[in-house]
């Protein structure tokens, strides 16, 4: 500080960056696909390993310096709530955002009074990924967007040959052809301007927002995680 004296030690094999970003984690759902696991533990607090799913992307955003969260709650919320406490033993601060009603994957965001940087990150809590956060906050800055969010690809494999057509007639076919598509992998960087569009405490999408901010010529961009990504949603998953 400006007394030359030390206030923080940090441990790059540790700490793999110091990003300016407060977190909002989506953890109020219900989870009924994932029932009867879910009849009396919140999804993001199904084990995973040695923790909770919630845990592994906690962790994983404190080693990018994030220190401020905020975790939207409902359903068996107290449970979360008692197992995190106020973030203190993670050296974090955690806020718990009630939901009175479901308030969809972007309201929870409108209940936060003020968020003290000017980006936002918004996840939800039950995916499984090695995404790095830094990436994605880079490709928002260097490209200037007003919001990035993380993609994954989707493969689609078609079984049978696909007809290229005008009207009936065949110009082209490809035999068992395999599409791949960018798909949204619910983890977002915002800017805080943004969430004013956001309708107080009323159930609203963080699709909703895009779309709106697309409609309205704003930058929306999308960054491919390179590594793993893993929906936890289904018990196949």
């Amino acid at each position: 500080n400006e007394k030359k004296e030390l206030v923080r030690i940090i441990d790059l094999e540790i700490t793999k960056s110091t990003l300016p970003l407060e977190c909002m984690i989506m953890a109020g759902g219900r989870g009924k696909r994932l029932s009867p696991l879910t009849d009396t533990i919140p999804k993001p607090m199904l084990p995973l390993g040695e923790k909770p799913i919630i845990e592994h992307n906690i962790d994983r955003l404190i080693s990018y310096g994030i220190k401020k969260f905020y975790i939207s709650v409902k359903y068996l919320g107290e449970q979360i709530q008692d197992y995190f406490g106020d973030g203190s033993s993670k050296g974090v601060n955690i806020e718990y955002i009630w939901e009175e009603k479901p308030l969809g994957t972007a309201g929870a965001l409108s209940l936060v009074e003020n968020f003290e940087t000017e980006k936002v990150l918004l996840m939800n809590s039950d995916l499984f990924t090695s995404v790095d956060f830094e990436d994605l906050y880079l490709d928002m800055v260097n490209n200037k967007a007003d919001m990035a969010v993380a993609s994954t690809e989707y493969k689609v494999d078609v079984p049978y040959a696909v007809f290229e057509t005008d009207n009936d007639r065949v110009t082209a076919f490809k035999e068992k052809p395999s599409y791949v598509y960018h798909s949204n992998a619910g983890i977002y960087i915002l800017n805080k301007e943004l969430i004013k569009k956001i309708p107080r405490n009323e159930f609203y999408d963080i699709t909703t927002l895009m779309e709106t901010l697309v409609q309205e010529g704003g930058k929306l961009i999308h960054s491919p995680i390179i590594g793993f990504w893993i929906d936890i949603g289904k018990p196949v998953d």
